[in-house]
């Protein structure tokens, strides 16, 4: 059964019946794993923090060892029940506020349970990764995924401390350092982006290649119908679109290219492939959360929809209960499919194969729930517009870069 033939019967934050009730869900790709509730910075756009939602509020401020005991054993025993991999990725908040005892607990544990190709990461913004932390991931082959907004400029006017002080620096001396252990490029899985639409996107780019990471990605604010993403005057406009086709022709120029994940996803599926990231294409993705208290709650991006909008009516928790039992129960079966995008106007769009209909939590309005097309439609619209033509250019004989040949970073 293919995503265009579910149904969803639902268009906002209630329980509700769904059309395929009963159906066991797809396995489950990427397990979220909350380490610690805070973080050391305060970054202007953070869904977790500056959207609105408190969640974070009556979290502990770290994981005990008793929800980590939980993790390990319960996130080990799926991965060698269910058929496909799973990707293990250690949140926040910031991840490493868990101290280096729980970092090493957690990621020696799960080395130990998980099945052999599971893959084990972490997401950070880097201020707290010392040698000791890299030695840790190294010995355990956890890949490293750093955020990184692009120039100083750009970087430190949205992450900052708690102080108000930019992190540019400390970032990319974590960078660096990494880089010069022996592990590090095989440690740093890319770097992770968050697209300002008044920058420049060429000084953007310049800037993350010159860190000497292989691969980066781009995410746009976040934002729906109910609260427009910053930068973006109204769903119509395209500053994000317009944005993004300039970094795709400097991109698609460039000799040597790192990888840009969504970039490069997009055109394998223009060409007909699949792609591997969510929010792109009609793949469908099993993301659990475990937050810090032990709690199992829907993908957290869904906070920035509205405050409460990642968690389950029944709360469901690691600790009380068994992860793999709760993921064929019929709530989480109504989150899977809220990966469906239900709106008339992406059903009938000949681009949904391509869109998939942009993240859930960017489809949200107060008038109709998630059933809407992503508040980006307009911008993916010209991206995808943009890429076909120089892919039919490239067909026709002009130059076109190497780099869609390589193997996407997780």
């Amino acid at each position: 059964m293919t995503r265009l033939q579910l149904r969803r019967t639902t268009t906002g934050p209630t329980t509700s019946t769904i059309a395929r009730t009963g159906t066991p869900p797809q396995a489950i790709d990427t397990v979220l794993v909350k380490t610690a509730s805070r973080c050391n910075l305060n970054c202007t756009y953070c869904y977790v923090y500056n959207l609105g939602d408190d969640g974070w509020k009556s979290q502990p401020r770290r994981m005990s060892s008793e929800v980590l005991e939980a993790i390990i054993d319960q996130v080990g025993e799926l991965s060698h029940r269910q058929n496909q991999a799973i990707s293990v990725v250690l949140h926040g908040g910031e991840p490493l506020l868990l101290g280096f005892e729980g970092i090493q607990r957690l990621v020696e544990g799960l080395k130990s349970s998980l099945r052999q190709d599971a893959g084990l990461h972490i997401q950070t913004n880097a201020v707290l990764l010392s040698d000791r932390f890299i030695d840790l991931f190294a010995s355990n082959d956890v890949g490293i995924s750093i955020s990184l907004d692009g120039t100083a400029e750009v970087h430190d006017r949205n992450r900052v401390d708690r102080h108000g002080r930019g992190s540019y620096e400390r970032v990319t001396e974590a960078i660096a350092r990494l880089l010069a252990h022996p592990s590090g490029c095989g440690l740093l899985t890319g770097l992770l982006a968050v697209v300002d639409p008044t920058s420049d996107p060429v000084e953007v780019y310049e800037s993350l290649k010159a860190t000497g990471a292989p691969s980066f990605d781009f995410l746009y604010r976040d934002g729906n119908y109910a609260h427009l993403p910053f930068g973006k005057a109204r769903p119509e406009s395209i500053e994000f679109g317009s944005w993004m086709v300039r970094l795709l022709e400097h991109y698609l120029d460039d000799p040597t290219p790192p990888r840009i994940r969504v970039i490069d996803d997009i055109i394998r599926l223009i060409l007909g492939g699949s792609g591997q990231k969510e929010g792109i294409g009609l793949n469908e993705y099993g993301i659990v959360v475990i937050d810090t208290d032990g709690k199992i709650t829907r993908n957290d991006t869904l906070k920035g929809a509205f405050s409460g909008g990642d968690r389950f009516v029944s709360e469901p928790s690691i600790v009380s209960g068994r992860l793999e039992e709760y993921l064929s129960s019929a709530e989480f079966v109504e989150y899977f499919d809220l990966q469906i995008p239900t709106s008339s106007i992406c059903q009938s769009c000949p681009e949904l194969g391509v869109c998939g209909g942009g993240m859930p939590a960017h489809r949200w309005s107060k008038e109709h729930g998630y059933a809407n097309p992503t508040v980006f439609c307009a911008d993916q619209k010209l991206v995808i517009g943009a890429m076909r033509s120089r892919l039919s250019a490239a067909m026709n004989g002009s130059s076109f870069p190497d780099a869609l040949d390589q193997p996407v970073s997780a």
